[in-house]
């Protein structure tokens, strides 16, 4: 893989690995919570549980709106500068959240940690479109993406280390290593991809006219609104798989060490798209795997497939589990790609807007869906169902538009 700057000197290997770290932050953020909920819940709002997992949208909620302004101010600021930035505020809003004695405290907590966390997570997608164009740019983020997923295999098992050895608490001393050792890497080995020469002035009325391009690109559209849908499946499963398999299965004491199997397993999506991406392109993909999810989630409805005895019912319901997190591997990021390629010469604002409102209206989507479970697994398989068909039938229509434009193959496929 080469870079579109010769001059570049990391390796892509190294490249891919910091990418993925700061990417990292963002689901280490959530995951490794996954099993201190119960505590949380105990210690903090034991009369009413059922809130507890609004801990993990109000930092997706965060960190939404935190991608509203990283890109922009990258744009006018540098990379490295906002990053570094992003990560003190994602600190001091961890030891807020550490120190919390109110579930209301720890989720305005929750919500800053999540501005600060848009800066690794926003800027270094736009440093990749610095860096790398067209499929290369999607192969990149596949590579990156493999190692992201290694992150969500552990950190439950982390978190419930280190609560079995200390407490929920630390859990948040954790993010606070974690953020401390990339930015560590960063500063040392990255150089700054946007030299002083490219950046953009931080006037509203550019940022207003960036924003009017993004959005009367159609292909860009489409792609946003796609990716919002599948990122709502991804969020409303993270909300609920742990009550999935505490109130359903009865397994919450093996929970993580399942949970890793899913996410090891899921991890070979980014693999595949690596490998599949410049064959295929990025549409076609993005539209086999929306499909193939209509086909798999209504099959899991129609038959009741989850609600057969044990050990039946697990088992469909961990194949189904694993081919959600398999289906984000192989839309989200050719999503991002399929929106950025034609906003390359406003990768930062791009990169903020279509994060934003992706993830924004996602977690607005999820919250609903995880507030409302009472037990049944019914409600999960049906969400996904409705919001993968829908993604589905605009996939077909950015097809159409791509066709229309005569959008080149060596882009979308």
């Amino acid at each position: 893989m080469q870079s579109d700057r010769p001059d570049f000197p990391m390796g892509s290997g190294e490249f891919v690995a910091l990418i993925a770290m700061l990417f990292a932050t963002i689901a280490f953020s959530t995951d490794a919570m996954l099993p201190a909920l119960p505590q949380i819940a105990a210690d903090l709002a034991p009369l009413m549980p059922e809130r507890v997992p609004l801990i993990l949208t109000a930092f997706v909620f965060g960190l939404g709106l935190g991608t509203f302004f990283t890109g922009p101010l990258s744009d006018a600021y540098g990379r490295k500068n906002i990053v570094y930035a992003g990560s003190a505020l994602y600190i001091v809003a961890t030891v807020v959240a550490w120190a919390s004695q109110s579930l209301e405290v720890m989720l305005a907590a929750r919500v800053v940690q999540g501005l600060g966390a848009a800066g690794p997570r926003v800027v270094s997608l736009a440093i990749i479109r610095d860096l790398f164009s067209g499929r290369q740019m999607a192969r990149i983020m596949s590579f990156a993406m493999m190692i992201f997923v290694l992150i969500p295999a552990f950190a439950p098992a982390m978190g419930a280390v280190i609560v079995s050895f200390s407490n929920w608490r630390g859990i948040f001393v954790s993010f606070v290593v974690f953020s401390i050792i990339s930015m560590i890497w960063m500063a040392i080995r990255l150089p700054e991809t946007l030299p002083v020469a490219n950046r953009r002035p931080l006037r509203i009325g550019l940022l207003w006219k960036a924003v009017k391009e993004i959005f009367s690109n159609p292909m860009v559209r489409l792609s946003i609104t796609v990716q919002t849908l599948a990122m709502a499946i991804l969020f409303a499963t993270l909300m609920l798989v742990q009550p999935i398999f505490d109130q359903v299965y009865d397994r919450a004491g093996s929970f993580p060490l399942w949970f890793g199997v899913i996410a090891l397993i899921s991890g070979a999506s980014s693999l595949m798209n690596a490998l599949l991406v410049v064959r295929l392109g990025m549409q076609r993909i993005v539209t086999l795997t929306l499909g193939a999810q209509i086909v798999l989630s209504g099959t899991m409805l129609v038959f009741g497939l989850g609600d057969l005895p044990e050990p039946f019912g697990f088992g469909f319901f961990m194949i189904w589990e694993i081919s959600l997190f398999f289906q984000a591997g192989l839309v989200l990021g050719n999503l991002n790609a399929l929106a950025m390629e034609p906003m390359g010469h406003i990768a930062g604002m791009a990169a903020s807007v279509i994060g934003a409102v992706s993830t924004v209206l996602a977690a607005v989507i999820a919250s609903p869906i995880g507030l409302s479970f009472e037990g049944q697994l019914d409600l999960l398989i049906t969400s996904v169902l409705v919001l993968a068909a829908l993604g589905y039938l605009l996939m077909l229509r950015l097809g159409r538009v791509v066709k229309k434009q005569d959008i080149p193959r060596n882009i979308t496929g």
